[in-house]
């Protein structure tokens, strides 16, 4: 039976009062999550010696509030990049913040990783939060009523269901911006780390990280991650996409549906702990926090460039801008849905 619990966290800077809701399972294993962004601050899990926080976070809300690397967060209204920060739909042009070289990132400055979202707790043991953005916020259409379900099962898997509806038509694509080391929040690196993705190509970059509209065959690439390898030597390739992004900062094409059947997407271990990814979504952003800056997070931990990954389930960045790519158009009256799980369990050496 899964226990939740909630506790204060704090109030923002424009005094809001912000709670942490704690879902607690039959083996002790724990997520923590903040009403603020809907982050994921801790999540606990087993390991062949005792339960593991394996998500980067903070301590406290200001450094949350301050912070521009959406650790543990909820992105959106869309996330990834739209290039040169606008778009047309039916006919109109729509003009988005730039906050990322020209294009817009994660849903603009002030997207969903900034909203103070309401939560309650439902009879199964779920904690749903719900937030509203309205017509023209971050220069997007339509009003957006969102909801995103957290679920922390007994098979120590933790689920994220999205939900979401507008009045008018409108793009729609949300993720968790998670930052995982399975060494631990604290281990500073991705040493001892695979990596596996059961994607064939990922969508080539500009020097914007915007797609330019190709697919990349990944046969023979940094990026053939097909069978489990070691980040490193990736990390260290001169390949020109890695190179750009500075490391890994790419959508794997997982499927080219908007969204399909819940499927095993991606797989990390390290020596004593494995995660797997499960997904509807068509694309996974593998990234591997190039632009952490030595923050300091929980318990005084330093958070060093590559110190941990993201995989962040959705849809191929700048879709709108690319006809052949799965649409992140919402049309009015409809709903947008799409689930990712990370599942987690201990490894013992043979």
């Amino acid at each position: 039976m899964i226990q939740i619990r909630k506790r204060p966290f704090g109030v923002t800077a424009a005094g809001r009062p912000v709670d942490c809701w704690t879902l607690t399972n039959d083996h002790g294993v724990s997520a923590e999550i903040l009403a603020y962004g809907g982050i994921l601050r801790a999540l606990r899990v087993p390991t062949p010696t005792g339960l593991r926080d394996v998500v980067l976070g903070f301590d406290t809300l200001a450094d949350y509030e301050k912070q521009d690397k959406y650790i543990g967060a909820l992105v959106g209204r869309v996330a990834n990049r739209i290039g040169g920060a606008s778009f047309q739909l039916n006919g109109k042009t729509y003009t988005l913040a730039v906050n990322n070289g020209p294009n817009c990132n994660h849903g603009g400055i002030h997207g969903f990783h900034e909203k103070v979202w309401s939560a309650c707790a439902n009879s199964e043991g779920e904690l749903i939060l719900t937030c509203t953005s309205l017509d023209g916020e971050e220069g997007f259409p339509g009003t957006l009523h969102i909801q995103v379900t957290y679920t922390l099962g007994e098979d120590d898997s933790l689920t994220l269901s999205y939900q979401a509806s507008s009045d008018a038509d409108t793009l729609v694509n949300l993720t968790n911006h998670s930052y995982f080391n399975l060494n631990g929040h604290s281990a500073g690196n991705l040493d001892g780390h695979t990596i596996q993705i059961f994607a064939d190509a990922i969508t080539e970059n500009d020097e914007t990280s915007v797609p330019t509209g190709r697919m990349l065959d990944v046969t023979g690439t940094p990026f053939d991650l097909r069978q489990p390898v070691p980040f490193g030597p990736g990390l260290a390739s001169d390949h020109p996409q890695i190179r750009m992004g500075n490391g890994y900062d790419h959508n794997f094409v997982l499927h080219d549906a908007p969204t399909g059947p819940l499927r095993l997407a991606a797989a990390a271990q390290c020596a004593d702990l494995r995660l797997e990814c499960y997904a509807t979504q068509p694309g996974l952003q593998l990234y591997t926090a190039n632009y952490l800056e030595n923050e300091v997070g929980k318990d005084g931990a330093v958070y060093p460039p590559r110190a941990a990954f993201c995989l962040e389930t959705q849809c191929w960045p700048d879709a709108i801008h690319h006809p052949s790519f799965p649409s992140v158009v919402l049309p009015m009256g409809q709903t947008y849905r799409q689930t990712t799980v990370f599942r987690f369990s201990p490894v013992t050496a043979e």
